[in-house]
């Protein structure tokens, strides 16, 4: 299984995880094609795509996977933030805490701290990577998870670095204030990794770091530095192996 990361930033977020026989999509906010030109075009392979939150850097294409009869799953409360009320709507619904079968993935969905209606996290397995868990726009993750093989989280700015940029004045109070209440600091990120059995990881995947609040190479260092894993930064471009066991 690969990982293969199509944009992780505020200008929209993609990933797949690959195995070129089957592909499911996480986040849906670079424009399609750029996905069919990741699967060569074999859009038949992709099981689905799971969007976290209504935002337009996670779900801005969510009609373009449904035109292309992929299904796209999420909460009810991101559904009905995309669609409407409408009484049937076209995006499937994931329940929090309850597994859902998508292909040969296995999917968990939990609840996650961010500014919608219903964001979710996911857990999730197949065969060949194992457990991963996929993370972002949450100011804090309250559940703690065993098992995991591969692991995706945000890490978006250092606490320092936004404070600073906010009294220098090259960010408002609302924009500093924002990111406080909605994403997570390099801090709370370490925090999350030692609060969690990291014994069977392989890799981590530092995501959607802020462009003016992050310091990519120095959270790269002291994450690999606090647990010794393979730490690695999501750029567009960026390809993985994700696997179960190291080799």
């Amino acid at each position: 299984m690969k990982l293969k990361v199509l944009g992780s930033s505020s200008a929209g977020n993609c990933y797949l995880f690959d195995n070129e026989k089957e592909c499911l999509v996480v986040e849906c906010g670079i424009p399609f094609r750029e996905i069919q030109k990741a699967v060569d075009f074999d859009i038949a392979r992709i099981a689905g795509c799971l969007v976290s939150h209504e935002h337009g850097d996670h779900a801005k294409h969510v009609k373009s996977f449904l035109r292309a009869r992929i299904p796209v799953w999420a909460s009810s409360g991101t559904i009905v933030s995309i669609e409407g009320g409408v009484s049937r709507p076209k995006m499937e619904m994931l329940i929090p805490n309850r597994k859902q079968v998508i292909g040969s993935f296995v999917v968990l969905p939990f609840e996650v701290q961010h500014d919608a209606a219903e964001p979710f996290g996911f857990l999730i397995y197949h065969e060949e990577m194992g457990t991963v868990l996929f993370a972002t726009d949450t100011y804090y993750l309250k559940y703690k998870f065993k098992g995991l093989a591969n692991i995706l989280l945000e890490c978006n700015y250092d606490s320092t670095l936004l404070e600073d940029n906010y009294k220098q004045g090259r960010i408002s109070k609302q924009q500093r204030d924002r990111t406080l209440q909605s994403h997570m600091s390099y801090e709370t990120c370490k925090e999350v990794l030692a609060a969690n059995d990291l014994s069977e990881v392989n890799n981590i995947v530092l995501i959607h770091l802020s462009d003016a609040n992050s310091r990519a190479e120095e959270f790269k260092h002291g994450i690999r530095e606090l647990t010794c894993k393979n730490v690695h930064i999501a750029d567009a471009g960026t390809e993985i192996e994700f696997n179960k066991t190291p080799f």
